[in-house]
C-alpha cells in the first residue's frame, strides 16, 4: 500500500515521527529513483552510491520543501542533478568528452554487469541510449521507462514542454536509426 506525499510530509513536519515519515518515503520512492540514477550512469556501485546522495539531501532539505510542486517532482530533479553532476565530473577526472572513451567504457561496465539480465534487445536499446547526449537520454529515460508526462518532466528540469517534446522526437529518432543499422 502507497501512502500518499501529504501523510509522509505531515509525519516528517513532526519531530516525533520524522524517522518514520523517511522510512515511508524511502519505501515509496527509492527502487524508482535507483532505476532513474541507474539508467543514467549505468553502474550498479556509481547508482548505488548516487541513490544514497539523494536520500541525505532529501533528509537534508525536506523539512525546508514547499509544496509548490509535488514530492516526487522534487525527488527526481534532485536525482537528476546528481546523475548530471556526477557525469560532468567523471567527464572533467577523465579529460573527455563522454561521447568518446567514457560512453566506451559505459558500454563495456553495461555488457559486464551482472546486474544487467536484458535480453539482446534491450542491450541494443541501452547501448543506443548511451550515444545520447546526458540531457536527451534523460529526457528519453524519464518519458520511456519512468513514463512521466512531458509536463512533470518540464517541471523536473525547468524546460519548456515545447523543447522536451522536440528532444523526446530527436532521441527517438536517433535510437531507431542505430537500431536499424545495427547488427
Amino acid at each position: 500500500m502507497q501512502v500518499e506525499d501529504s501523510v509522509i510530509l505531515n509525519k516528517f513536519a513532526q519531530e516525533s515521527t520524522r524517522t518514520e515519515a523517511f522510512s515511508l518515503l524511502l519505501n515509496k520512492y527509492q527502487q524508482k529513483i535507483y532505476w532513474h540514477i541507474r539508467r543514467m550512469v549505468i553502474n550498479h556501485d556509481d547508482a548505488d552510491d548516487l541513490v544514497q546522495d539523494v536520500f541525505i539531501k532529501i533528509w537534508k532539505n525536506l523539512a525546508n520543501f514547499r509544496s509548490d510542486s509535488q514530492l516526487y517532482t522534487w525527488i527526481y530533479r534532485i536525482a537528476s542533478n546528481e546523475c548530471i553532476t556526477f557525469l560532468n565530473r567523471k567527464k572533467i577526472r577523465n579529460s573527455v568528452s563522454l561521447d568518446d572513451s567514457e560512453g566506451r567504457n559505459l558500454l563495456e561496465t553495461l555488457a559486464e554487469s551482472p546486474y544487467f539480465d536484458g535480453d539482446k534487445a534491450q542491450m541494443k536499446l541501452q547501448k543506443a541510449l548511451l550515444t545520447l547526449p546526458e540531457k536527451q537520454r534523460l529526457v528519453f529515460n524519464m518519458k520511456y521507462f519512468d513514463d512521466l508526462k512531458y509536463e512533470e518532466i518540464s517541471d523536473i528540469l525547468g524546460t519548456s514542454v515545447g523543447a522536451l517534446k522536440a528532444s523526446f522526437h530527436i532521441a527517438v529518432k536517433k535510437i531507431e536509426h542505430i537500431l536499424l543499422n545495427s547488427d
